[in-house]
């Protein structure tokens, strides 16, 4: 609903612009009108010589001519996409349904970020929670590499396709710096008004510390305009020595407290030990593994044996509703739900999960056989829009129809070697396909919401960074809020604002990093920077002065979040989108 009420402003807004813009392009026109009006191709011809994004200036000429200028310029063929937005709005559509084209624009938008949302929560985040079982990963490791990659893998594979082309990298640098800030302000902020707490020192300095870091990193190759192959790969080296820190001073805590342990082992009262760094040490297990989940289930299982038939399996696989929650859950919840299940279910067809929590670990014989057929060629026919769909072996034979057959021929032996009852030694096998699959359909998506976006932005004559700091950051960030405010109201405040700041560092150095190592394999040559005028550096310092507010005020609060300071951070927020709006339409500028 925010998406769409903020749109339909920026429609007004940028209705109002174009419409003197427009009085202004007539005026001119009728004073050269003794000397000869100009023709189209002409206008067409110093239009596309004076715009740096040709595309952008479509909205200048007249209705019949739009159509023409976006077939024959090629800033205006987005080649990471499946649809042509712009020959859809502009060409498709006649003139006077631009209100219903955005409309639809911002439906299909919608229905992009709940595809986002449902394949990184359902697909991409188990997946790679089984396979940093599988490895033996500790829980600190693989909070801060896969579990940070699950969190945000819409914000990188976003930034990524944003990257791809110079012309959409403001969506990409206005998405992560836009989404650093509402995190870090409207989420932290929710958080400690729902529940004021005092935050573990040391990890906060060190989150704090690190994004800072990475925020001036950002700003130093912004405002150079460019960045070579080592510095990003050194800008990328940051999250590992951030990971190498965590480690560390984990190891540290770990070992002062079992030494204090041991010291007062022999006393009758032990006191605790407390330490800075314990920011996990009032949050309970809430995997689908622990005792509560297993004792919740133990009562629903049949108390004489029962076998499922091949085909009850199937269906009861494919059914993405679960009875018992239905039954608690609200009536939105239920109408939400309904929503999502035949995306859901079409998700479950394709993308395979792995759940070592279970006794099974999710083994669905006739459904992971199907898998071995569905996602090999789900991944064939989105992987880069499709590209490799179409794709002939030496002109005869096509990819995709090899794809099926090697997929039908891997089904048929894995059905007639296992059993329904038990897993084979393979399965964590099936959570690396599921974790490419749902990768290369979260990077799909990723590119449609990029291209919508670049859409809307000339339609509505906006720049790409505003796009990106608000439809997209709020987009791929707007779960995030609802889940750490829900964390914060059942009484775990510590870990709603540890997941504030830690993943937002993996998403700006990730998304920013391979961004531009895809660019330069691309090119082959620096990626270069064009930053869209003040709202970029107002984007940039905005995020670098609420970083260092918090630095300055929290510890002066003794580390203690309250509803003050929410407060200070939603008011901060809502000032800074202000000044940015306020920037796009022109009223404030550089004189």
């Amino acid at each position: 609903m925010s998406s769409a009420v903020f749109l339909s402003l920026l429609l007004v807004l940028s209705c109002q612009q174009q419409a003197t813009s427009g009085s202004h392009v007539r005026s001119n026109q009728s004073g050269v009108g003794l000397a000869g009006q100009p023709s189209s191709h002409h206008t067409l011809a110093m239009m596309f010589q004076n715009s740096n994004d040709e595309c952008d200036v479509v909205m200048n000429l007249s209705a019949v001519d739009r159509c023409a200028f976006v077939k024959r310029t090629p800033d205006c063929k987005m080649e990471d996409g499946f649809i042509n937005y712009l020959y859809v709005a502009f060409c498709l559509l006649p003139p006077n349904l631009t209100p219903l084209t955005i409309t639809l624009c911002i439906i299909w938008l919608l229905f992009l970020f709940v595809i986002l949302g449902l394949t990184a929560s359902k697909f991409f985040c188990p997946n790679l929670s089984a396979i940093s079982t599988s490895l033996h990963l500790t829980h600190n490791v693989a909070g801060v590499t896969f579990l940070a990659l699950g969190n945000g893998a819409p914000d990188i594979f976003s930034a990524m396709a944003a990257f791809s082309h110079p012309h959409t990298a403001g969506l990409a640098v206005g998405a992560l710096f836009g989404a650093g800030i509402f995190v870090t302000t409207v989420v932290a902020g929710s958080v400690a008004l729902v529940k004021p707490f005092a935050v573990a020192s040391r990890p906060f300095l060190r989150d704090v510390i690190f994004y800072m870091a990475a925020v001036f990193w950002t700003f130093l190759m912004l405002y150079r305009g460019t960045t070579t192959l080592g510095e990003t790969l050194g800008y990328l080296s940051l999250y590992v020595v951030y990971v190498l820190t965590v480690i560390i001073s984990a190891c540290i805590y770990n070992r002062q407290k079992h030494s204090m342990n041991a010291s007062v082992r022999n006393v009758a009262h032990i006191p605790e030990f407390h330490s800075s760094d314990s920011s996990d040490d009032d949050i309970p297990c809430l995997t689908p593994g622990g005792t509560i989940q297993q004792d919740y289930e133990s009562e629903y299982r049949p108390l004489l044996p029962y076998s499922e038939s091949t085909s009850q399996i199937l269906l009861s696989s494919l059914n993405p509703v679960d009875n018992r929650k239905w039954r608690r859950k609200s009536w939105r919840w239920r109408v939400l739900k309904v929503l999502k299940t035949p995306l859901e279910v079409l998700l479950l067809l394709c993308i395979p999960v792995v759940d070592p929590d279970k006794e099974d670990k999710n083994w669905r014989r006739p459904l992971n056989c199907l898998h071995l057929i569905t996602a090999p060629l789900v991944c064939v026919l989105t992987f880069q829009s499709g590209i490799y769909g179409h794709h002939m072996i030496q002109g005869e034979f096509p990819v995709w129809l090899l794809t099926l057959l090697l997929g039908l021929f891997l089904s048929a032996i894995v059905f007639c070697t296992t059993t329904n009852d038990c897993p084979p030694k393979y399965h964590p096998l099936f959570a690396l396909l599921g974790f490419v699959v749902s990768a290369v359909l979260i990077s799909t998506a990723a590119s449609e919401v990029v291209s919508l976006l670049h859409m809307l932005g000339v339609v509505l004559s906006l720049s790409n960074t505003v796009l990106g700091l608000t439809l997209l950051a709020w987009g791929n960030s707007i779960g995030d809020c609802f889940s750490d405010i829900t964390i914060a109201r059942q009484g775990y405040p510590r870990m709603a604002i540890s997941a504030c700041f830690g993943g937002i560092i993996f998403n700006m150095l990730f998304g920013v990093g391979l961004g531009c190592l895809m660019q330069m394999v691309q090119t082959h040559s620096d990626v270069q920077f064009e930053p869209e005028g003040l709202l970029t550096w107002i984007l940039a310092g905005s995020l670098g002065l609420s970083l260092v507010l918090s630095f300055i005020i929290v510890p002066l609060c003794q580390f203690h979040l309250g509803r003050t300071y929410g407060i200070f951070l939603l008011v901060f927020y809502a000032i800074f989108l202000l000044i940015a709006l306020l920037t796009e339409f022109g009223e404030i500028r550089i004189v």
